[in-house]
């Protein structure tokens, strides 16, 4: 579940401490996301059902993918499908999954990497575990993100990024109580590798039973909390949460989360997600894989779409196996 670990968290870089007159971030909402199943068959959580989009912005879906141990031949998914307009982000915990897209861009990812797809003007991608993970099955668990672009933005050329999990920074508390690993934005001073068209941050933490994170946060950012696994509170008001569930912050300079003493005995603590971004407050037009400023704006990608325009799938693709990715919210 960590992703990633490491010998000795107390040598790690800490993030400082809140400052006296910093206001802590109470929690305006926490809500318990709904599971369901995503392509041919593979489990999700929705973590952002029920959730108002002005609450999420610059935010738009995010999935919880697994946790799940798959038998040999188990392994599901979805086929080629496009997007437009939007960002997505596809975060590996557990097990291996291959990407590759009609515009060029492609790779594998496991145990703590990222692909950073933006789609732009519009492409065809597919997500599915490679081969020897269909014959073998085991575990697989992740997240998919989907971050709007503003309307500047929509039409950029689509871009891949390959982030390593070696990649990014790698931080904890001041007492030593967490590993805090930050995939884009910047935390005490220290970045991510993720380069964003919207200015946000995405970090994930593994909270020691008992521990307490207080992280500096942009005034200018929202701040959202997704439990990944084990319990533990939000805010200074001590909110419970638990896993499957989303925490809504309030204005402020800092966000608190603390693990519970008592954890499940195979969790290491309390695994989090950390998001946050600048809204873009501008027209949201959605339609399945389409997210645009306009209905009108919608209606012609599905035509481009039909058209072919948004891509043609690789001569070099070969079928194999089944396929991963999310294509809908």
């Amino acid at each position: 579940m960590p992703a990633v670990t490491v010998s000795d968290v107390t040598a790690l870089p800490r993030v400082p401490e809140p400052g006296p007159t910093d206001v802590d971030r109470h929690v305006r909402s926490v809500t318990t996301a709904p599971s369901g199943f995503e392509g041919e068959g593979f489990p999700v959580r929705r973590a952002f059902a029920g959730v108002d989009l002005r609450d999420l912005d610059p935010f738009l879906h995010m999935d919880q993918m697994g946790e799940v141990e798959y038998a040999p031949g188990e392994p599901k998914g979805t086929s080629w499908h496009p997007h437009r307009g939007f960002e997505t982000v596809t975060y590996i915990m557990d097990g291996t999954f291959e990407h590759q897209d009609s515009h060029g861009g492609g790779g594998v990812i496991t145990n703590g990497d990222t692909q950073w797809m933006t789609a732009g003007g519009g492409l065809l991608h597919i997500e599915r575990p490679p081969e020897a993970l269909v014959a073998s099955g085991g575990l697989f668990h992740g997240l998919q993100l989907w971050v709007n672009l503003p309307k500047a933005d929509k039409w950029l050329e689509p871009k891949y990024q390959d982030l390593r999990a070696g990649e990014s920074a790698l931080l904890t508390t001041y007492d030593g109580g967490a590993l805090i690993r930050v995939i884009a934005g910047e935390l005490g001073g220290h970045r991510g590798p993720g380069s964003t068209r919207t200015p946000m941050a995405m970090m994930h933490a593994t909270i020691s039973p008992g521990a307490t994170v207080e992280l500096p946060w942009r005034r200018d950012f929202n701040a959202l909390v997704y439990v990944l696994s084990g319990a533990g509170t939000a805010g200074p008001e001590g909110r419970p949460v638990r896993t499957g569930q989303l925490a809504v912050f309030g204005p402020g300079d800092t966000i608190t989360v603390a693990g519970a003493v008592e954890q499940e005995s195979r969790l290491a603590g309390l695994d989090v997600v950390i998001l946050g971004g600048r809204p873009i407050r501008e027209p949201v037009a959605w339609g399945g894989p389409f997210v645009m400023n306009t209905k009108a704006e919608v209606l012609q990608a599905f035509e481009d779409y039909q058209k072919g325009k948004l891509g043609i799938i690789p001569a070099t693709y070969i079928p194999h196996g089944t396929l991963g990715g999310s294509t809908q919210p």
